[in-house]
């Protein structure tokens, strides 16, 4: 993908576990990044060596008047991304993922910038009503979130098409679960999600809670589509490509393979990856979670040429390799 003469990006959260794969991809394809993050969440460490990053929180206009200055495009990665946390403190995602981004488009338009590459989620399609085989979600699947955070995300993409007719270029990529890690600086640090809990369990050998057990699956546990961070943050160099050289939006992409697996198939896959069993116990379905969500990526191929090269045995290799570096393990692999 043609990514010369693109100009300076700006990455917001570009110091986290997603920012720092997207923006390690785009600094190595010759693109210009500066990157916002507060560190709440993200290491500074984790932004190349020549990347310049600012420091500060995005609901702060001195902040983003600032890292816009000279900017010809954003990807906005900030977010609060935790569905089951969102079902206990709802306001805190809307504020984040909502409010922050109304800031930062009042923001680009006084800077004149009229292109961004937005995370989004699957969490916008909830289950799959009235469908009594699951398949593969397009684009075009209806949108029945079952969390706020699933909400706020459709609420986004929703306000990125409003301001379509006023010059924004936009792109919407919904990633399905990401996982796995190039390095030991760019792992996943946080407790949420089901692969970092599964390593967890390969060290400290307490089992794994399976959050339900009766869904309407093979094997009754949820499914999901996995899809490694190298490969989300090479979907975000090809949008950032394509804005670039005419691509209009706005445009919504699913980011996953294709391919969904169990929790039970998960933790088999784990065995083999790290030659740990795992055991587990169940537990209830948590809410905001479905039960199937699979992701159909054939409009991200055709349109911007993206397809990911890796699978759910890669991410939990990558992801154990980079958590059992001696300078990252203990902070990777604490109990919660």
């Amino acid at each position: 993908m043609q990514t010369s003469g693109v100009g300076r990006w700006l990455v917001t959260g570009g110091a986290g576990y997603v920012g720092g794969h997207v923006v390690t991809a785009l600094h190595a394809a010759g693109v210009e990044v500066v990157v916002v993050d507060d560190l709440s969440t993200g290491r500074a460490d984790r932004v190349p060596r020549g990347v310049r990053l600012v420091r500060g929180r995005l609901d702060d206009p001195v902040v983003l008047d600032h890292a816009l200055s000279g900017v010809t495009g954003v990807v906005h990665l900030a977010a609060q991304t935790s569905a089951p946390a969102s079902v206990t403190d709802p306001l805190l995602h809307w504020r984040a993922n909502v409010g922050d981004l109304i800031g930062l488009l009042a923001a680009m338009a006084a800077h004149r910038v009229s292109r961004l590459v937005a995370s989004s989620s699957a969490a916008v399609y909830g289950d799959a009503p009235g469908v009594p085989t699951p398949r593969a979600f397009g684009e075009g699947h209806p949108r029945h979130p079952l969390s706020p955070y699933g909400a706020t995300k459709l609420a986004g993409e929703r306000l990125l098409a409003d301001l379509a007719p006023t010059g924004l270029d936009s792109v919407s990529l919904r990633y399905f679960n990401v996982a796995g890690a190039l390095s030991s600086v760019l792992a996943d640090g946080k407790p949420g999600g089901l692969p970092p809990a599964v390593l967890r369990a390969c060290v400290t050998g307490q089992p794994v809670t399976v959050h339900g057990t009766d869904h309407a699956t093979p094997d009754g546990t949820a499914v999901r589509d996995y899809v490694h961070a190298a490969d989300v943050a090479d979907a975000h160099v090809a949008a950032v490509a394509g804005l670039s050289h005419g691509r209009r939006g706005p445009a919504v992409y699913n980011v996953g393979t294709g391919v969904g697996s169990s929790v039970l198939e998960v933790l088999a896959c784990a065995r083999v990856a790290t030659g740990v069993p795992v055991r587990w116990v169940a537990g209830p379905r948590r809410s905001g979670d479905p039960s199937w969500a699979v992701a159909d990526v054939s409009a991200i191929a055709r349109d911007l040429g993206w397809r990911g090269s890796r699978d759910l045995s890669d991410c939990l290799a990558s992801a154990w390799s980079a958590s059992r570096s001696a300078s990252t393990r203990q902070p990777l692999l604490q109990p919660t």
